[in-house]
């Protein structure tokens, strides 16, 4: 393998970790901050257990994302040099708004969420919950800025071959970025609630829940049934904005190899980039013109039309089939669950049959798994460019030597596997052996005994 497709590995696996941890914090903490406000208001200590058991988590899945993040920042000087080269000008400031306005925000107030319950008034501690929230939700805004530029670039010029900005407002509100952030922060959303709804299923059939569990399980669960439909509908809206703005995206993800009118929606085959076919295909009549063009007889431009600028077909068309039938698959259990607890929505405790509670657990990381499949869709399905139809990833790739890369391509991903297994595993022995009841209150007598 040549430095360029090593370095998309490497910059792949970096940031296929590093997503994971984003995608849960972002909702995460609005979910935290839900649950301090029902505190507040009703001062039933359930709401308070589950705020703190889930504030650890959030503590936790923090720290990885931030420490993640840091590393794959360091990919563009060593992996991808021409990229900050030629497109700084731009990119390095939607970077150092990211640290400036959310970083620094979390930073700054995450030490008074975690540990100022005591030290400082309920007013205080509940807005630096809220900050926490918004700075996270920050951070995706610009990152989602810069990523959506690369999609669908606006507001520049080319200046002796490098990027330069005309219109901020353009480069950062570009064609794509309203659809693009409001999909993640629903995927967010989503992933979030499976992490809290297979949790407190597993303390369920494991005999470990507290009042806090079931308070969590049941906002968790009417939350996802909400936004699944939501995120469907999202989908659509961008789906159609990437036809517009990258047509040989959504050829690939379709698996339509020729321009056609009324074109099949293909629900399962096996692409061929050297036939120019995909064999064994079961397609459903002129469905993929009406879902993309809302025209039975709508034109979709086929793979061929685009040439070497067209994307790698098969990883495309699979990660779009993953990312949709993974998220059927979430709306359906959010659904039945949805409805098997607002039938019994009087009792103090959650309810549900056994096998429903199993399945829960198991897609415990359902979110992950559609995340990093739409993810895939979204990058590789923007290739062989970088920045679309501006500049090409062979443009910008790093000199070093492949077999330097190779070699730290191995250890990101042995270290990223160990990370992984160990972060489950706490999480898992975390929902075992939970603290069945809120910290006590640090109070000034006590800050004295301690010479504080």
């Amino acid at each position: 393998m040549d430095a360029l497709i090593l370095s998309r590995m490497q910059f792949a696996a970096n940031i296929s970790f590093h997503i994971l941890f984003p995608t849960i914090t972002i909702a995460l903490c609005w979910f935290l901050l839900f649950f301090r406000l029902r505190f507040v208001q009703t001062r039933d200590p359930a709401w308070e257990e589950a705020y703190y058991f889930w504030t650890k988590v959030f503590a936790l899945t923090f720290a990885l994302g931030v420490v993640s993040g840091i590393v794959m920042s360091f990919q563009f000087g060593t992996n991808w040099p021409g990229f900050m080269e030629k497109t700084g000008n731009i990119s390095g400031p939607l970077l150092g708004y990211e640290v400036l306005t959310a970083f620094f925000l979390e930073a700054s107030f995450l030490g008074i969420m975690l540990f100022g319950r005591g030290r400082v008034s309920e007013r205080v501690h509940l807005i630096a919950t809220f900050l926490v929230a918004f700075g996270t939700t920050m951070s995706a805004f610009w990152i989602l800025s810069l990523n959506s530029w690369m999609q669908t670039p606006a507001g520049y010029e080319i200046v002796n071959g490098e990027f330069m900005p005309t219109d901020w407002l353009a480069v950062i509100f570009n064609p794509s970025f309203p659809y693009r952030f409001t999909h993640k922060l629903l995927a967010s959303t989503l992933t979030a609630s499976f992490l809290i709804a297979g949790l407190c299923a597993w303390q369920l059939l494991k005999g470990s829940a507290t009042r806090g569990t079931h308070k969590a399980m049941r906002s968790a669960v009417a939350v996802a049934a909400i936004a699944m439909p939501l995120q469907f509908l999202a989908g659509d809206m961008h789906g159609l904005n990437t036809l517009e703005h990258q047509p040989a995206k959504v050829a690939a993800m379709e698996g339509i190899w020729e321009t056609e009118r009324g074109a099949p929606l293909t629900l399962f085959g096996i692409p061929d980039s050297e036939e120019g076919t995909t064999h064994y295909a079961v397609k459903i009549p002129k469905l993929a013109s009406l879902i993309l063009t809302h025209d039975l007889n709508g034109e979709i431009k086929g793979i061929n039309e685009f040439g070497d600028s067209a994307p790698p077909v098969g990883p495309v068309f699979w990660g779009f089939r993953v990312m949709v039938g993974v998220g059927t698959l979430m709306m359906l259990v959010a659904a039945v669950s949805g409805w098997l607890m607002w039938k019994k929505r009087r009792e103090a405790q959650v309810q549900l049959p056994r096998p429903v509670l199993w399945t829960l657990a198991g897609m415990t990381f359902s979110g992950w798994v559609a995340t990093l499949a739409g993810w895939y869709v979204t990058e590789i399905g923007r290739q062989p460019y970088v920045v679309y139809g501006a500049l090409r990833t062979s443009e910008v790739a790093t000199s070093v030597p492949p077999p330097m890369i190779a070699l730290t391509l191995t250890a990101y991903i042995v270290v990223y596997g160990l990370l992984l297994v160990t972060y489950i595993g706490v999480l898992k022995y975390m929902a075992e052996n939970p603290v069945k009841h809120a910290p006590v209150p640090v109070t000034g007598a006590d800050l004295g005994k301690a010479g504080v």
